[in-house]
């Protein structure tokens, strides 16, 4: 459930639809926190242009979520 402990970082975490069997295409957003300060800890596809994004707590502070670090790449235009 979305209460679960989140321990580790996105590492290029490309995000298919529910279904999908093949390559990513373009669109196929791909996440990527592993980089110090980065902060991404889980990524659930809801439709094309909705994501719920799971930022990892802070280091010194875990009752707090102050900041979000991470990239994406493979956008498409409009997207």
């Amino acid at each position: 459930g979305s209460d679960d402990i989140i321990a580790g970082n996105v590492s290029k975490y490309t995000v298919l639809p529910a279904g999908y069997c093949g390559q990513p295409k373009k669109g196929h957003l791909v996440f990527d926190s592993c980089f110090e300060s980065g902060n991404l800890g889980r990524v659930d596809h809801i439709t094309e242009f909705e994501y719920d994004l799971f930022i990892r707590p802070d280091t010194c502070n875990p009752r707090f979520r102050v900041w979000f670090n991470f990239t994406v790449e493979n956008v498409k235009e409009s997207q």
